[in-house]
Order: structure tokens, then sequence, then C-alpha cells
């Protein structure tokens, strides 16, 4: 018998999905599980929930998860991203952009959530120069020892328009978008992914055909705060810039990519996350695998599994474990001529890693 590919790391489940097509999950100071459903084309019947024993429960409640027309800032419409900041508080990133289309006038929003009372406490909307026609809102984090209620770094991961991380003071709500339309946060132009053995491409179900393109997705926080991670989807490079610089509004953003460091080649990654002793844990959707990225740029393999098929988002439990949602991205029909490849169930995954989060206050 011929060998065979080695496979290694040990996953438990932690949850199984058997509805739509899950892409985020964050893990609270107390483990309390939340994820999020973008509005892609599955029957989504709430965009962000609670994983409460075996069942979801939408997240603070149903109400909140209904589109309301005459009141969009306080309900949610697409959500791509959730993150429990490690101090009480789940944010709630809506692009309001189902299906990739252009997000709604005045509905994208940073939304913070009391995880005490289960109530928004806090919602930050932007002007349409910070989230543009174009802008696709990905992923977020934050670091509260800076300023007087902290910043935000947000990753604007658009298909069509420049990619951005987008930058809100969360003391008065001020956005402003940085590194718009560098090369690092645009799509490597010569970057060909390969999935399964396969190209990816959309191929749409006209049979017509086009590069798979995303900008800035993945973004990461060094302990510190001062030090921000961040890569393209269609892209196997990291970069790394520091928060200072993003904030300092006199640096002008050609001079800005100045300050941008080039961390190397990591594989092919959607999310990224960083524990307290500064590793930067990213998913190589390429290869099935989860790489740990030291802070002396040093690269391990924490996982190699045929069941990593598109790990999205990640997150660090108070349990020192590395939560990764698993979900076939790559299978969905806009990249197979309509055709959905999909298997369900999707997975929301944990792998021991003895490491606690990277604290953000």
């Amino acid at each position: 018998m011929l060998a065979t590919e080695d496979y290694f790391g040990h996953f438990e489940t932690v949850y199984l999905f058997y509805g739509a097509m899950p892409t985020g999950v964050s893990v609270s100071e107390t483990g309390r599980i939340f994820v999020c459903f973008p509005k892609w084309g599955d029957d989504v019947r709430f965009t962000v929930a609670e994983i409460v024993g075996r069942r979801l429960q939408p997240y603070p409640d149903l109400a909140t998860n209904t589109i309301n027309p005459l009141n969009s800032t306080m309900s949610f419409i697409s959500v791509q991203s959730v993150f429990a900041d490690g101090r009480g508080t789940l944010w709630v990133l809506d692009t309001a952009a189902p299906n990739f289309s252009q997000p709604i006038q005045g509905a994208a929003k940073l939304v913070a959530i009391d995880l005490k009372t289960n109530a928004i406490r806090n919602v930050y909307t932007f002007a349409e120069d910070v989230v543009l026609p174009t802008t696709y809102l990905n992923d977020v984090r934050f670091d509260f020892r800076v300023g007087k209620s902290g910043y935000a770094y947000i990753t604007d991961s658009s298909s069509k328009g420049p990619g951005a991380i987008i930058v809100v003071n969360l003391e008065n709500g001020n956005a402003f978008r940085r590194l718009n339309g560098a090369n690092s946060t645009s799509p490597d132009p010569y970057f060909l992914p390969k999935v399964e053995g396969k190209i990816l491409m959309n191929r749409n179900a006209d049979g017509s055909t086009s590069p798979f393109r995303s900008a800035s997705d993945g973004i990461a926080i060094s302990p510190d705060g001062k030090l921000l991670f961040f890569c393209p989807l269609t892209s196997r490079h990291l970069y790394a810039i520091p928060t200072e610089a993003l904030r300092d509004r006199t640096i002008t953003d050609f001079n800005l990519q100045y300050h941008v460091q080039y961390r190397g080649e990591k594989g092919a990654s959607d999310g990224m996350i960083t524990d307290a002793q500064g590793n930067v844990y990213a998913g190589d959707y390429e290869n099935d695998s989860i790489r740990k990225i030291l802070p002396n740029g040093i690269m391990e393999t924490v996982a190699h599994d045929p069941k990593i098929l598109w790990p999205d988002t990640f997150s660090i439990g108070p349990d020192r474990h590395l939560f990764v949602i698993v979900n076939q991205l790559h299978r969905q029909a806009r990249y197979h001529y309509g055709k959905d490849l999909r298997q369900k169930p999707y997975g929301l995954l944990r792998i021991k890693i003895d490491e606690l989060p990277a604290p953000s206050f």
C-alpha cells in the first residue's frame, strides 16, 4: 500500500450546524459562545445567535434580528463578525450588505451589547466616505488602552473596490479609512487560490467566470495593542502596522504605507486571532491547516486535518482552547456555476492550545 498524507491535530466538535452557514464565532470571558450567519443566500432566520446547550438562540433576541426598515440602526441586517472583548461586551459588526450588495445607506454599523443585561449599549454608524458603496465590513479588533474609550480596527474586504483598515474612535464614533487601496490591503493580483486540489474562482450560473478577489480580511492585535496584523483574503502574505501610526491622521495614506511591516508568507487565511503570548493563529484554507506564527516569526502548523474545510473565524476561550468555524465557503454555488456543493453540517471545532486570548484592556 502506498503512503498517504499525514494528518494531525486533535479537534473536539463543539457544535454542528444543519441550517444556514456560519462565518463568525466568539467566546466570552465566561465561556458563552456566540456565532453569526451573514445573509449570502441561505435561509437565515437570525444573523446572530448564542449557542445554549444544544440549541441556537437568536441574540440578543429575535426582534433585533428582524430587519426594521424604519429603524435600521437598531436591527441586524447581515452580520459578518462577532467579537467578545473580554470585559463584558459582545461587539457585532453588521455589513448591511446581504448577498454582497451595496451597503444599505446608514445601516452598516458596529454594535456593543452588554453581556450582563443582553441589551444594546452603543451603536456606531459610518459616514459615506468611510463605508463606501463597495465596502464589505469583515472583522474587528479592539484596544481599550488608548484614548478615553478605546479604538476599534475594522477590515474592509471589498471585492469590487479598495480594501482598507477602518479606524473607529469609540469615544465619539469618529471613523476614518487607512491604507485605502494600499498594496497591503488589496488582493494579490498574482495569487491563484487552490482548494481541494482545484482552482477557486467565481463561476456564475450563466457560465461566465472571473478571478476570486477579496481585500483585507483577517485581523489580529498584539497583546499590548501596539501592533495590528492583517491580511487580504486572496493572498498568502501577512502584514503588520503600529496602531499608533494608524491612529495618527497627520501621516498621509501615501506615507502610511511605509509604516507597514511585511511579515512573510503564512498561507492563505480567512480569520486570525492572537493569544496572550503574542502568537498569531491563522488558517490556511488551501491546505486544510491552522498555522501559529510566533513573535520571532517562526511558523508552526497546529493542525492539518481534512475536516478543516475552509477555516473561517477563530476565537480563544477561557478554557485555553482555540475555536474555529469550518464552513466549506469555497463550495458555495457562486464558485461552481450555480451548483451548491456544500455538505451539511458545518462545524464549530476546538483544539487545546494552553494559551489565553490576548487582552484588549
